[in-house]
Formats: C-alpha cells, structure tokens, sequence
C-alpha cells in the first residue's frame, strides 16, 4: 500500500489506486465525465494545489532563489488546519490502500507536487 506521486494525464500503472488531481484547475476542454477516463483523475482535490496566486508565483520561478521562495510559502499553505489534515489522513490511508496524487506540470522537481511529496514523507507515508 502507498502512495504514488504521478503527472496528471499519464498512463495509470495497475494498482495505483484513487488518482486524486491536486491542481486549482481542472483540465480544459474536457467534459467532467471524462476525467477518469482520459487519465486525469478519479477525485478533484484543489484543497492541495498552491492558492492562485502562489501558483503564478511557482510558475513564474526560473532559479533555486526563487524557486525556494515558492516552497516556503506553499508550505506554510500547507501547514493550515484543512490542508494539514488532508496529508494526515493521506499518510495514514498510504498504510491501507494505494492512491495516486497528481498535478499536471512536466517537471515534478519545479511542480508543488515534489513539495506535497516531501510533506507526506515528514508525515510517515508510505511512497513509491
């Protein structure tokens, strides 16, 4: 049982669980119905994406200074009552089932999904 941090829109492994989209929006031109089927995901969980503000701010970040910047404040977005317990409850169901979480950015090492990742392992999560 774990959790896999994956690009939204990806090929599903066998297993992998609920896809769960961390992303503030969801995919364009796309009906809601279809979701699933085109591999983006089976639950909308926005509740784990930067604010929309913070999420130009990581877009927009081209070196490490900034980039660092953007962890930091999503972090402390992180570290909020709601969003807090999301990723307890997450590292605790990583224990019991598979579930994928996903973003829709190429390079997770500039994606908040890295950031979600480091948060889930301070947290005891099982990862693959």
């Amino acid at each position: 049982m774990s959790i896999r941090i994956i690009r939204l829109g990806s090929s599903r492994d066998k297993g992998e669980g609920l896809r769960i989209g961390t992303v503030r929006r969801p995919p364009r031109g796309i009906p809601k119905s279809d979701y699933a089927k085109k591999d983006f995901y089976d639950v909308w969980l926005p509740n784990l994406s930067p604010s929309q503000s913070l999420m130009q701010e990581g877009k927009s970040s081209q070196d490490e200074a900034s980039w660092s910047v953007f962890k930091k404040k999503f972090r402390s977005e992180m570290s909020r009552p709601d969003a807090s317990k999301i990723l307890d409850l997450l590292a605790a169901l990583s224990h019991q089932t598979n579930v994928t979480l996903g973003c829709y950015c190429e390079n997770e090492n500039r994606c908040h999904r890295s950031i979600l990742r480091e948060l889930l392992m301070e947290r005891g999560a099982s990862l693959v």
